[in-house]
């Protein structure tokens, strides 16, 4: 073979490459095109992305973090991770790596929100999370939900995402756990100039509610080592009827009075109610009955 025909290879290889790498980039605009215009809820592959996430022992813990990780950056998102806001232990996997800075990439000083002590008390994100428990989104105008939520619409965000954060908006999901545990998540744009998440906020948010409550929902099972609460505990009527009116301030004997029963029948019940929630004292009955349920939304 001539040089002529060497060059002649050698360009032609050359531009098949190229055309190679057009269709790649081509194949990957087209999929990005389709993730932008439906809803992340329609694709074929939900429940594998559902069983990546999903973990049941605390090995699990990080590849399951990384496969959400990596959902979250298809869409060219970051995601924030918090499994109880009332803690002050960050997300771990088994060897104690933090995973919002190791895995969900926050890794700069003032990105390092877990390590802000008094951040759950006075974020008004994580006051909204208390609030509602569908996903919202938010910027400094407000917040956005799927329906009216009178409670978050007075908390105020005006100076929050100049002053605290250096994205201009976010997507929110909360989390609400068995026995009043709040998990309370958040979603942004790359773009961190971003403001209006309405369109991502009705194709992404509830897709990702899905999957980070699966998360979740794993991490706290596999995280958590001590039970407060006895299994399987069933409280009687007029127990419940009893820490009802106690959960309202009502004492024993006007308690009596409201169900025409006597001061000592009372005491005994609520005594028999501590015992089944292994209570120490009357607060905490009422505390425990309330974690599980049985009071519901006192007015």
């Amino acid at each position: 073979m001539s040089r002529l025909d060497d060059k002649k290879s050698v360009i032609g290889n050359a531009d098949e490459d190229t055309r190679n790498m057009d269709e790649i980039d081509d194949a990957e605009g087209k999929h990005m095109a389709s993730l932008t215009k439906s809803s992340a809820l329609t694709r074929s592959d939900l429940p594998d992305l559902l069983k990546a996430v999903e973990i049941d022992s605390i090995e699990d813990i990080h590849d399951a973090a990384v496969a959400l990780q990596s959902v979250g950056e298809e869409y060219r998102l970051k995601l924030a991770i918090c499994d109880d806001i009332s803690s002050r232990e960050p997300l771990v996997d088994e060897n104690g790596t933090v995973l919002n800075s190791d895995v969900f990439g926050w890794v700069e000083d003032k990105e390092r929100w877990w390590e802000q002590n008094s951040l759950a008390l006075h974020s008004p994100m994580v006051r909204a999370c208390r609030y509602e428990n569908e996903p919202f989104w938010c910027n400094s105008s407000g917040f956005y939900c799927h329906s009216r939520n009178p409670y978050i619409e007075k908390i105020e965000l005006k100076t929050y995402f100049e002053e605290t954060t250096r994205f201009q908006s976010a997507i929110l999901i909360p989390i609400h756990l068995p026995f009043g545990q709040i998990s309370a998540n958040s979603i942004h744009s790359l773009d961190r100039s971003e403001t209006d998440l309405a369109e991502r906020f009705e194709l992404y948010a509830d897709f990702f509610a899905l999957l980070i409550r699966r998360f979740i929902s794993g991490y706290v099972s596999a995280i958590r080592t001590t039970r407060r609460i006895p299994s399987d505990c069933v409280l009687s009527k007029r127990e419940v009827e009893c820490l009802h009116w106690a959960a309202i301030g009502k004492t024993d004997k006007e308690i009596g009075i409201i169900v025409d029963l006597s001061h000592a029948t009372i005491r005994y019940h609520m005594q028999r109610a501590g015992e089944k929630l292994n209570a120490v004292n009357r607060a905490q009955t009422i505390f425990k009955a309330g974690q599980l349920g049985y009071l519901g939304a006192n007015d």
